[in-house]
């Protein structure tokens, strides 16, 4: 597959997952042996689904944007915009994917606050 599908399935996915499409999004995108590496879940794909479900629930109105993202042959690196709540702060967030036989195998997350005030003219995004 090249940069350019897989780049476009981790999108996919992660728009998905942030609306609330969990279980299709794993159908879709997540090969078998999936695995991840948030540390507040187990690093299985039931686990990371199950907190997923949760998230949607909790913050059915949440703001989930792409902001830039890049493809490097079997790695996908995406740059996002989360709002938890519409009067909530940013969040930036950084998801990278690594893909088999154009399935998602493996995931990580780094998610950073926007502090307030933030000093950053320029901002997180």
């Amino acid at each position: 597959m090249t940069d350019t599908t897989l780049k476009q399935a981790a999108l996919d996915f992660l728009q998905m997952t942030a609306a609330g499409q969990v279980e299709q999004a794993f159908e879709r995108y997540a090969g078998p042996q999936f695995r991840h590496h948030n540390p507040y879940f187990a690093s299985d794909a039931a686990s990371i689904k199950a907190g997923m479900l949760e998230n949607a629930a909790r913050f059915s109105d949440m703001l989930f944007e792409v902001q830039r993202a890049i493809a490097d042959g079997a790695m996908v690196a995406v740059h996002s915009r989360a709002r938890m709540t519409p009067d909530g702060l940013d969040v930036a967030i950084v998801h990278i994917l690594r893909f088999e036989e154009g399935r998602i195998a493996e995931m990580w997350d780094i998610g950073q606050a926007q502090p307030d005030p933030m000093p950053n003219e320029r901002g997180m995004f």
